[in-house]
């Protein structure tokens, strides 16, 4: 019962609150707090409750490698976007994202190289994806939009943490970045305020996955030796302040640009 709960009160939280946040401070702090671990975070705790440490130690290593095919899912749409729809740029990312994490399934992933392979795609993106200035435009959201997304990422974390362990830890780990959140952000934000207000956003993803990155190293090294409660207090802490800093950077950026 106590899983059960936090499945379906956990994740409508975190979800919420980015929405809202972004909502209040723009796409570039939106596309940070969507970096972070807000669905992934859950599900590896639900896995090691329900599957043991070891299942989501293996996990970890499939969360870091999955999220190279998040950087490909935003670098695609970024410069999609700039030549076509939301429709079309959706769809072309969809399909990059998933032939990606089909083709690093095929890899027995560990910590340290899954790590050191987001850390390279994390870097490679935000340099062929730089921040741009744009116009502030102010829109009001259709009120169904808050309760679909909360809705959405909750049928999703139940739906996995159900069959993971038919998938197995390290596909449940590449599956579980599918960017849901990603996906409405970016359509959402590229319908209502431009293209490059959607590459802001997904840069802003891609900066956010230094601190999913530092979550799950953090996963994969402590779970098992020091266990699930100092382990699941230490790696929100370790994320939460490498945001952060990024948060900084992006906001000085912002100041550049707008000065320039």
């Amino acid at each position: 019962m106590v899983i059960i709960l936090f499945k379906l009160l956990i994740t409508p939280f975190f979800i919420g609150a980015a929405t809202l946040a972004g909502r209040r401070w723009g796409p570039i702090v939106n596309g940070l707090l969507v970096g972070l671990p807000l669905t992934t975070g859950p599900i590896s705790f639900i896995l090691a409750t329900e599957y043991g440490l070891a299942f989501a130690t293996k996990a970890a290593a499939g969360n870091l490698a999955g999220q190279v095919s998040m950087c490909v899912f935003c670098l695609t749409y970024s410069l999609v976007a700039q030549r076509t729809n939301w429709k079309v740029s959706a769809s072309a990312a969809i399909v990059a994202f998933l032939a990606t994490t089909f083709t690093l399934n095929r890899i027995s992933w560990q910590l340290l190289p899954a790590f050191l392979i987001l850390m390279l795609a994390i870097a490679l993106v935000a340099w062929i994806v730089p921040q741009r200035s744009v116009a502030v435009t102010v829109s009001t959201p259709p009120k169904w939009d808050l309760p679909a997304r909360i809705g959405i990422a909750t049928t999703f974390v139940i739906v996995l943490t159900t069959v993971a362990n038919v998938l197995g830890p390290q596909l449940s780990g590449l599956i579980s970045t599918f960017p849901i959140y990603g996906v409405l952000f970016a359509v959402f934000t590229h319908f209502q305020q431009g293209p490059q207000a959607a590459a802001n956003l997904l840069r802003g993803i891609v900066l956010g996955s230094v601190a999913y990155a530092f979550f799950f190293m953090m996963i994969g090294v402590c779970l098992i030796p020091v266990g699930m409660a100092l382990t699941y207090l230490l790696a929100p802490l370790a994320a939460i302040v490498v945001s952060g800093f990024f948060y900084m950077v992006t906001k000085w950026e912002g100041r550049r640009l707008s000065a320039e």
